[in-house]
């Protein structure tokens, strides 16, 4: 008997091996080949001599884009307003849409949501859960039916990880949206390995999209992470859909942020903002009022003016610093880039004379959420500079917004939406509001926040 085929998949790219090697050849990445069972190509059709050539296929005539018809594309509002809004108005039909966050986040909760409001609107919605039974499914949306979606009880589910038993489910019920929960609980016939490998989920998303660009039918897949928070199986899973959400957040704490990583039919730098209550997701529509009023006065805090997509958006950020035994002291990040960190603290010293070498630097956006644009550079180093100093930014009457991206030289660059950002702090009484405008370098933003308060010695515990 033949010993069958083995090939080697990388479980981030895709990249095939027919030994192991322990960095994947194709993206960079350590210990990422897996054993599975190579799946033999269809044979090629042979000419009438013989001779092994495949008959020759019928060339296609492009058509300039300019004659290409475009009909309105109508979007099937989900009920959930964020929601809605990352997606760029709504879901597309025929569109094959990525959910992806920590297990607990919140991501069925969401699209049991979604569905209980389509169901009132009178759409068709199907729910296929690969993980849970219909008792415990029903369970979760008595929940929802009480609170944030009233027609959750409604929403028809499908308790089966057969692939076949799936699209076929679908190609009979012609739901106009479907969420698959999730796709790594999905098993492909065709395709040898287990549920969730990487040939698994390549082949499941290949056959679920088909039948979505075919029926019409919105599909929402709901993916699984890796401990480094990265969505989990191959990367050609996010090149074959038209959108990725990350769903964020931490367990412990309420608030929720989607955002989208990639969307064929809208923006990816909007971002919706939810709480986790116990009748389910509850949409933060002034998100800004929220953070504001928990903001404090003391030492080490201040309210970073961001923009999120097409909304400004009010975080408090926090700063301790601390005496280090250790060498080299720790930095420590939640909320922004420690890289980023690192470079504020040394243009800190360097140019503003806020030197925090010896000391451990921990830095903290409150309420879980996460901020990536260079606007926040200048935040992390007020609120630094105040927790060195041991002096309030802005002083005892209320909290000091501020905004602005830190250059290696020490000057401070301006940043896209000034006049929003400026108008949303004075909209909570934020009137000391420092920014490239009114500080050009760091120094002179640092006076400004602190006064000419000297430096706090830092002793030892």
């Amino acid at each position: 008997m033949a010993r069958p085929a083995i090939v080697f998949l990388c479980s981030s790219c895709g990249h095939a091996e027919p030994r192991w090697h322990g960095r994947c050849p194709g993206c960079g990445e350590w210990n990422t080949l897996v054993e599975e069972r190579a799946v033999a190509p269809a044979g090629r059709a042979r000419g009438a001599a013989g001779r092994g050539r495949a008959p020759a296929t019928a060339a296609v005539r492009p058509v300039p884009l300019r004659e290409v018809a475009l009909a309105p594309t109508p979007r099937l509002s989900t009920g959930v307003g964020e929601f809605d809004r990352v997606l760029g108005g709504g879901l597309v039909p025929g569109s094959l849409v990525l959910l992806g966050g920590s297990p607990g986040i919140g991501k069925s909760t969401l699209t049991g949501m979604a569905l209980g409001h389509l169901r009132v609107a009178e759409r068709r919605v199907l729910y296929v859960s690969g993980e849970e039974s219909p008792a415990q499914i029903r369970l979760r949306h008595e929940r929802l039916a009480g609170g944030a979606a009233p027609g959750a009880l409604d929403v028809p589910v499908l308790a089966e990880t057969d692939l076949d038993v799936v699209l076929a489910t679908v190609a009979a019920e012609r739901p106009e949206v479907c969420v698959v929960d999730s796709v790594q609980t999905l098993h492909a016939s065709e395709a040898a390995g287990a549920p969730g490998s990487v040939g698994q989920v390549r082949e499941v998303a290949a056959r679920v999209m088909e039948v979505a660009k075919r029926s019409g039918t919105a599909v929402v897949l709901v993916g699984h992470v890796t401990k480094e928070g990265a969505l989990a199986g191959p990367r050609v899973l996010e090149h074959l859909v038209d959108c990725v959400l990350q769903f964020e957040g931490e367990r412990e704490r309420t608030y929720r942020t989607i955002r989208a990583l990639k969307n064929r039919f809208g923006s990816t730098s909007e971002v919706g903002v939810f709480e986790m209550r116990d009748g389910g997701l509850v949409e933060v529509l002034d998100a800004s009022a929220r953070f504001v009023a928990e903001a404090t006065r003391a030492p080490g805090s201040v309210v970073l003016a961001a923009m999120e997509g097409s909304r400004p958006l009010l975080v408090e950020v926090q700063a301790l610093v601390s005496p280090s035994e250790l060498v080299p002291p720790r930095r420590v990040a939640t909320g922004v880039d420690r890289t980023r960190l690192a470079l504020v603290l040394a243009v800190l010293g360097r140019h503003a004379g806020v030197g925090v070498g010896a000391a451990d630097v921990f830095v903290n956006v409150v309420g879980g959420v996460r901020i990536d644009e260079p606007g926040a550079d200048l935040a992390v180093a007020l609120a630094v500079a105040s927790a060195a100093r041991g002096v309030p930014a802005g002083g005892e009457r209320a909290p000091l917004a501020c905004f602005g991206e830190v250059g290696l030289t020490g000057e401070l660059r301006s940043v896209a939406h000034p006049d929003r950002r400026r108008e949303e702090a004075e909209k909570f009484g934020l009137s000391d509001v420092v920014t490239p405008e009114t500080a050009p370098t760091l120094r002179r933003a640092v006076h400004l926040a602190l006064g000419s308060a000297p430096a706090r010695p830092a002793r030892a515990a």
